[in-house]
């Protein structure tokens, strides 16, 4: 059987995403949030969310190591009982370590969610990176010239699932951007980035007036399908890179 020793991989794993160099919000804490107790890795999963759940799965699936985009420490400290304490029982009984990693693995160019869903949408890769977010650029920009209706069923292809589309542009697309997650709130920067189609993931209410207002589609695709495709993009090019078996574990919020 294959392994690799976890500090080394995860030690890759910074260099490759820079995690030392691309800002987040607090509560990401990117980067290795919790070691296993043998300090090896034979078996990696990939997730979207760390939670009891897809904790639970990764270890009966015999992984040592969880990559994860939300990581175990956004919200403020709370006492270990209940399902939080059952998850951190998991992670040490099982021999499970987490690794998260949320703004540098949006924006990577190669294995990052926006690059990977802006490829699956047949986004050209002669676009340019915008809108600063945290010292980084998170947004990809290119033009693609398509009916409205193709790129939604594009997205729904490459998401698995429906699209929620707010109809305030054009019925052609001309300038596309791509932020996947939760960044609706974002819709007039992008706008004001000369943008007429804005795919994301979720966004909130008055988002559609807005979008009439301003001219823009915005195709909400899911905050958690828009951002299935890193964790499994970085899981895939470890277990390639050190001969490891890995599995996706999905467990989707429907949001």
């Amino acid at each position: 059987m294959s392994s690799v020793a976890l500090a080394d991989l995860t030690a890759e794993f910074d260099h490759l995403l820079r995690i030392k160099e691309i800002g987040d919000w607090s509560g990401a804490l990117n980067g290795l949030q919790i070691e296993n107790t043998s300090g090896r890795v034979t078996r990696i999963a990939a997730a979207v969310d760390a939670n009891l759940t897809t904790v639970t799965r990764a270890a009966e699936a015999g992984a040592d190591l969880l990559i994860v985009h939300h990581g175990l420490f956004w919200n403020s400290p709370q006492p270990l009982r209940g399902r939080l304490f059952q998850l951190w029982h998991t992670l040490h009984t099982r021999n499970l370590a987490v690794y998260a990693a949320h703004l540098p693995l949006d924006v990577h160019p190669e294995l990052g969610n926006n690059a990977l869903l802006a490829r699956a949408l047949g986004l050209p890769a002669d676009g340019d990176w915008f809108l600063p977010m945290k010292g980084v650029p998170v947004g990809y920009r290119a033009p693609l010239d398509l009916p409205r209706a193709e790129l939604v069923a594009r997205l729904e292809s490459a998401v698995g699932g429906r699209v929620h589309l707010l109809p305030g542009g054009p019925e052609r697309c001309r300038v596309v951007a791509v932020i996947t997650g939760g960044a609706g709130s974002e819709l007039r920067a992008v706008a004001e980035a000369g943008v007429d189609t804005f795919v994301t993931g979720e966004g909130q209410h008055w988002t559609f007036g807005l979008a009439e207002e301003l001219g823009v589609n915005v195709l909400y695709g899911g905050h958690y399908a828009t951002e299935t495709f890193g964790v499994k993009a970085l899981a895939a090019h470890a277990a390639e890179r050190h001969g490891l078996p890995w599995q996706f574990i999905d467990h989707p919020s429907g949001l």
